[in-house]
């Protein structure tokens, strides 16, 4: 009986095969790595950025063998998801693909992707990600860490910013190469012409170049726009706003006192001009010959005016410097 059961045992063993061996084993490895490298090769030469479902991004970014990198957004594209921000963030992301693509220093080392959440929830549950859009860098080895998730508040979503924290990431320089925009030219050109157009008219009657409250209004109008934060957005490129996708609670003030959102530096610029029109009203009222009645209501609105708008702005300053201890009528 004992020899019958060996007997079976050897016949198991012959049909089945011998276990694999390690030559085995990395033979099949780097055939499955050479499949999923020339797959995503294939996907990349039609589309810079690669559109991913779940089986897709378990397959090709979660599971192993992988020698390549991948530069992931997480957004919200479909009309439904109300998410203007995603379409800024991924018209950027694609800037930055292209760039990277059609560059002299392509590999098949890095990949860019994207998953919306309509395609890919499964996705968002398995990241525990709950906003959108969202920048992550899973490398070719090893777990993403914290510096491998774009900080979108602090830096905004232009290109150049997310080809610095790619270099920062992977030591890959992309040059960033846009598309050809003429509406700023076009813009200054008209500009130009129509004050031309306006010197020449009145040639014979330039008086209004020394009139000097038009110059104090444009020198005023310079001083807000700057210093309501317009340089920082130009530079760092913020969204305008951020929508919450699981709440739909839309956010206008940042709450960091190292970021801001380009709603909010309007809503900066129209508080600071409101302050600035009482003080002039107030310096009217004190200093005009109008009667005593016109001159006590431009005082008491300008007095309204500064009081009302300066507790604003301080309102603001409270919630993004988070512990500052001062308020003014409210809190």
């Amino acid at each position: 009986m004992f020899h019958k059961l060996l007997f079976a045992l050897f016949l198991l063993f012959v049909i089945n095969g011998a276990p694999p061996s390690d030559a085995q084993k990395k033979v099949h490895k780097e055939s499955l790595l050479s499949e999923k490298v020339g797959q995503m090769m294939e996907w990349a030469s039609k589309r810079s950025v690669i559109r991913m479902n779940g089986e897709k991004f378990r397959r090709f970014v979660k599971a192993p063998p992988r020698n390549y990198s991948m530069v992931i957004m997480f957004t919200a594209l479909q009309p439904q998801r109300q998410c203007g921000v995603c379409k800024q963030a991924d018209e950027e992301f694609q800037v930055l693909a292209n760039s990277w693509r059609y560059s002299s220093a392509f590999t098949n080392k890095v990949f860019f992707g994207t998953v919306d959440f309509d395609e890919g929830s499964d996705v968002f549950q398995m990241l525990n990600m709950n906003s959108a859009p969202t920048f992550l860098h899973f490398p070719a080895k090893g777990k993403p860490r914290r510096a491998d998730t774009f900080e979108l508040q602090l830096r905004g979503f232009a290109a150049e910013q997310l080809a610095r924290w790619v270099a920062d990431r992977m030591d890959i320089h992309i040059r960033v190469i846009r598309p050809p925009n003429y509406a700023g030219p076009l813009l200054l050109g008209f500009l130009l012409a129509v004050i031309g157009g306006l010197a020449y008219l009145r040639r014979h009657n330039l008086e209004f170049l020394f009139n000097k409250n038009v110059w104090a209004f444009a020198a005023l109008c310079f001083c807000l726009i700057m210093t309501s934060g317009q340089m920082w957005n130009h530079i760092r490129g913020p969204p305008y706003a951020h929508k919450n996708p699981n709440t739909g609670q839309v956010s206008y003030i940042h709450g960091s006192s190292q970021a801001q959102f380009v709603a909010e530096t309007h809503i900066v610029l129209v508080f600071n001009a409101a302050v600035t029109m009482g003080i002039v009203l107030l310096c009217e009222a004190a200093t005009s010959d109008l009667d005593i009645g016109k001159r006590k209501i431009m005082c008491v609105a300008g007095i309204g005016l500064v009081m009302l708008f300066f507790s604003w702005l301080l309102s603001i300053f409270r919630a993004k410097y988070h512990g500052y201890p001062y308020s003014f009528l409210m809190s």
